[in-house]
């Protein structure tokens, strides 16, 4: 089954899944990273996120090699520009800036990106991408140059979203950013999960398990958790056993 399969299978079943992010430009230690791929594997972790708002190093296609090499999970690209595409990957985050108006990571980033997919394997995740503040400046606010939605602006939020699901867009990524101060509200969570019908991803500042536990109460499909392993990686492990538990009593009720 492919992964937008997946993802929309689970979302009907009410299910949740978990992804790690893991931005190449901050691996600096392949143990570490040895040690992250491991536990994400015993942790039942369902995909890796690779890429950033700005690398600068060329290791992309490493940090892939490393995990394809070590476990079987899913490794999905959340590319920060067209030049962050690597075939090694298994799928791709097409993601249109859909919070912001700057016509480049609207569109414009995309038609570059086109051929280039079209004549790769990556299975293409068409997803509407939106920031919403927290608290201060985060670097994918400051390269995208855009602003991040206000974190109290519930139904712009939610008519954004909207927008996006009938654009055609089949996933809503709500964002507060990496190193984010804040975490996305449960509010903003919930109001944009019933404006939508597509599975919702929620990343940025998740870094306690009663947050995670909030974002999926709240409706999220998929928490995304990346900053905050860098310095605690076992993190994962309370994180994770949230989502199980979760996806236990679902499939308890059946």
């Amino acid at each position: 089954m492919k992964i937008l399969e997946t993802l929309q299978q689970r979302h009907r079943q009410r299910a949740k899944s978990i992804a790690v992010l893991i931005d190449p430009d901050k691996v600096d230690d392949s143990a570490k990273l040895k040690y992250l791929i491991n536990v994400a594997s015993e942790n039942c972790v369902d995909f890796f996120f690779v890429g950033g708002s700005l690398i600068t190093t060329s290791n992309m296609a490493e940090v892939i090699q490393s995990i394809k090499e070590d476990v079987n999970i899913p490794v999905v690209l959340f590319p920060g520009s067209s030049q962050q595409i690597d075939p090694s990957a298994d799928a791709i985050l097409f993601l249109s800036l859909i919070s912001g108006r700057n016509p480049d990571l609207l569109i414009g980033q995309h038609v570059q990106a086109a051929p280039i997919l079209k004549n790769s394997r990556l299975e293409i995740l068409p997803t509407g991408y939106m920031l919403v503040s927290s608290g201060r400046t985060t670097s994918v606010a400051y390269i995208s140059n855009t602003t991040p939605i206000p974190e109290d602006k519930y139904s712009l939020a939610a008519c954004t979203a909207l927008a996006g699901e009938m654009l055609g867009l089949r996933l809503i990524y709500l964002d507060a950013g990496s190193g984010a101060e804040r975490e996305i509200n449960a509010r903003m969570i919930s109001t944009v999960r019933k404006s939508v019908s597509v599975p919702l991803i929620v990343g940025g500042g998740i870094n306690t398990s009663q947050k995670a536990q909030a974002a999926l109460e709240a409706g999220a499909d998929m928490i995304v958790i990346g900053n905050s392993l860098e310095k605690n990686p076992d993190l994962l492990t309370e994180i994770s056993e949230k989502v199980y538990d979760w996806n236990q009593n679902v499939e308890a009720k059946k």
